[in-house]
């Protein structure tokens, strides 16, 4: 009983936390009904719904739950300072920056409505993404070992990260996503070790490119989305 059918949410600028109560009431509601679905014969079952969101992070650092805390080059008083604000979360990967001009999406997907594959989900999402740079004129790619979408990926040298991910799965359900700079402040990442690689540097569209629209951004992943992961888009009631 496959729901290839997502419903997609833009919240526009948003604290973290927010947004992350948000996820996590989504998230539950869906563990929920698959639990309750499971003492339920087939024919009284219901469709598991999935989830896009879209927003825009205040500065903000998080940090996965393998992570390392030395990576976070700034104490509690320069972050106050600084405005920056941080979370320990429990999503996998280790340290990265959200704010704005970086466009964050959750993807709180079934995956039981798709492939029960965490890998092939993430494969899926970075060549989302990487389609989507295409009609950009940027060549996505990725580096073997590592997660999200780079550019001059197989030059060790000039290797730079254009998106970073990580995901939290329970029950084949997932929470949290993508981060894609657009036109990021990349000051931020200086004040951390990203992703807790050293030898790798982090660029944005803008400074790639130049200035880009970024609803044109947000409607091309909307469409990449769609098309790699083979669903429609539902509607809310």
């Amino acid at each position: 009983m496959q729901n290839r059918r997502v419903f997609f949410r833009d919240y526009g600028q948003i604290a973290y936390k927010k947004a992350w109560d948000i996820q996590m009431e989504l998230f539950q509601q869906i563990v929920q009904q698959k639990l309750n679905n499971r003492e339920l014969p087939a024919e009284k079952q219901t469709p598991t719904p999935n989830y896009l969101l879209f927003c825009e992070h205040n500065h903000v650092y998080t940090l996965g739950k393998t992570g390392m805390l030395e990576n976070l080059l700034l104490n509690n008083q320069a972050l106050k300072e600084k405005g920056i604000e941080f979370f320990h979360i429990n999503r996998g990967g280790d340290i990265t920056y959200h704010g704005p001009g970086q466009l964050t999406g959750y993807p709180i997907f079934d995956l039981d409505n798709f492939e029960s594959d965490i890998i092939k989900f993430m494969r899926n999402m970075e060549e989302a993404i990487i389609r989507m740079l295409a009609e950009f004129g940027l060549k996505g790619d990725r580096i073997q070992g590592l997660t999200g979408v780079w550019l001059d990926a197989n030059n060790p040298l000039k290797a730079r990260k254009i998106c970073a991910m990580g995901v939290h799965t329970s029950r084949w359900v997932t929470m949290h996503g993508f981060g894609l700079n657009i036109s990021t402040n990349l000051d931020y990442f200086g004040y951390i070790i990203p992703c807790g690689i050293q030898d790798k540097s982090v660029t944005s569209m803008e400074k790639e490119i130049g200035p880009v629209d970024v609803n044109d951004v947000k409607k091309l992943v909307r469409e990449k989305f769609a098309e790699v992961f083979g669903f429609s888009w539902a509607e809310e009631e």
